[in-house]
């Protein structure tokens, strides 16, 4: 790690050390939330309206209720060959297989990162919450990978994307703490497979199919030392934490430490129990040492609270698109 990252307040580490302090101070009982699914809509489209500050953490539900899915019709119109070929069923999974060569690999992930960084989301989840939240003192915290939120216009100065992102590569190498816009990379990776683009400018599969591997000379290298690279993506302790990242967690930190007792709603979305360390666990000690706070859960099967913070909870069980749609109906 570059030394001067050490001067910064590393939220990251922060919040999940307070989540998991705090975690056994929270009984085994868990809360639905109190009143009615309309009820609880309304208190938090109140909550959205008159809080002093936002904490929006955005997990994978959020991404596929905005038609992000890794799995059905839509891997198989962009994959469908590599799942003849090689028995691959998801983009989730694909993403570990051994493919047969560096070549064929790389095709890979080039359409991976492609659909799922380099496009728009299929519905317009992102663009309705952040017409929720405009002119709001509000900060993303998200470990999704697909920068969608700054595709819908969030301001990057407010954006903490913990997991890395899609549009980066690093050096197999870590040590030099710096990452690589992959976007050049990418579209060149798409159209040597034979993807060509559509009206809107969107690479689509022509008739004629496309090809599963790219030149050896595309294999993707380090433009510092030519070493081989790997996404950005947090898999292991070679993860490398950038400038950008050491910068949004400290501003992340910065944000979390302004609005401690203050009216904060916490605002939770599409996460789900793999890592609760990093937004669910942290949200409820924060709602729970604060009661001018609110904890808000949006998910699908899994809204829930501690008991102990019932009283200063909403949880909402849904599809967090159709939720955000009642939010931006409602007067």
């Amino acid at each position: 790690m570059n030394d001067s990252f050490n001067d910064r307040p590393n939220g990251y580490l922060e919040t999940i050390q307070e989540g998991l302090s705090a975690l056994g101070g929270f009984g085994p009982g868990a809360s639905r939330g109190i009143g009615s699914r309309e009820a609880q809509l309304r208190r938090l489209k109140g909550e959205l309206e008159r809080a002093e500050a936002i904490v929006v953490g955005a997990g994978a539900g959020l991404s596929t209720a905005a038609g992000l899915i890794y799995s059905g019709e839509r891997f198989e119109r962009y994959f469908g060959d590599f799942a003849a070929r090689f028995g691959i069923r998801d983009m989730y999974t694909g993403g570990f297989y051994p493919f047969p060569d560096e070549e064929t690999r790389w095709a890979w992930w080039a359409r991976h990162i492609y659909y799922n960084r380099y496009v728009d989301a299929p519905k317009p989840v992102y663009p309705k919450l952040l017409s929720l939240l405009r002119d709001r003192d509000a900060f993303v915290i998200t470990t999704n990978v697909d920068h969608q939120f700054q595709r819908a216009g969030f301001d990057k100065a407010r954006l903490f994307y913990t997991q890395g992102d899609y549009g980066l590569f690093q050096s197999v190498n870590p040590g030099s703490g710096k990452t690589y816009d992959n976007e050049e990379w990418v579209m060149q990776a798409m159209e040597a497979q034979g993807f060509v683009r559509d009206a809107n400018g969107i690479f689509q599969i022509p008739q004629g199919g496309v090809a599963m591997a790219l030149p050896t000379g595309l294999i993707p290298k380090c433009p510092d030392d030519g070493s081989p690279v790997t996404t950005n993506l947090r898999a292991d302790e070679s993860f490398v934490e950038d400038e950008g990242w050491h910068r949004a967690s400290a501003a992340y930190a910065e944000f979390l430490r302004r609005n401690e007792a203050r009216h904060t709603l916490y605002l939770e979305i599409g996460v789900g129990s793999n890592t609760p360390v990093i937004i669910k666990y942290p949200f409820w000690a924060r709602t729970a040492k604060n009661p001018k706070a609110v904890y808000a859960c949006l998910n699908y099967e899994e809204a829930f609270c501690p008991e102990q913070i019932e009283g200063q909870s909403i949880c909402i069980d849904g599809d967090a698109g159709e939720i955000l749609d009642a939010l931006c109906g409602m007067d």
